[in-house]
């Protein structure tokens, strides 16, 4: 059996009630304030990423869950001797709107501090940078939403998601051209 981490290194992933997640989230941290539970449960997370897309010809940006459902909750559950703080489990089964552990029946198991420190960095860079809401693929036909080339249609012929642009072809005076576009600026045809 894996070493159990240090309390403040101790994360678990809490399935809620999907669409509930910043409600649980929230819920816990007023309760356990209320209930002078800090030195068992330090922070909870909902993953969200920032996601761009185009509404009614206007680019926009939303905050998007990309874990729906699931909530991440840095707790002390697990003593060093492996036993279980029977406050701190009651807390989290018996809040409004949780479901229970992910991946356990009767016992969680934290994350591993490598697991960890990836999903925390995931939650940082996604919130950081804006990923476009729809994705594409080599041949896809798209139309212009947005430049000089707005309404055209074209064939999307290369993909650099690092950059959220496209390579797009379409016709200009009976000519194919390659048009370089940000994925916002098309939509699907």
């Amino acid at each position: 059996m894996p070493a159990i981490p240090p309390a403040k290194d101790q994360w678990y992933v809490v399935h809620v009630l999907s669409g509930q997640e910043s409600k649980v989230r929230e819920r816990i941290l007023r309760q356990a304030e209320a209930e002078e539970l800090g030195d068992c449960v330090f922070d909870a997370l909902v993953p969200t990423e920032m996601v761009s897309e185009i509404r009614r010809g206007k680019k926009t940006e939303t905050k998007r869950k990309f874990f729906p459902g699931y909530i991440l909750v840095n707790m002390s559950l697990i003593t060093e001797d492996n036993q279980l703080v029977e406050k701190a489990w009651y807390f989290i089964k018996e809040m409004e709107g949780v479901i229970g552990f992910a991946g356990t029946k009767d016992r969680p198991i934290p994350m591993r501090p490598r697991e960890v420190e990836g999903m925390l960095a995931q939650i940082r860079e996604r919130e950081e940078n804006v990923r476009p809401a729809i994705t594409f693929e080599v041949g896809d036909t798209v139309k212009v939403a947005d430049g000089p080339f707005q309404s055209q249609t074209g064939i999307v012929e290369e993909i650099d998601p690092e950059r959220g642009k496209l390579r797009v072809s379409v016709t200009i005076f009976g000519r194919s051209t390659p048009v370089e576009l940000e994925y916002w600026q098309v939509e699907r045809a």
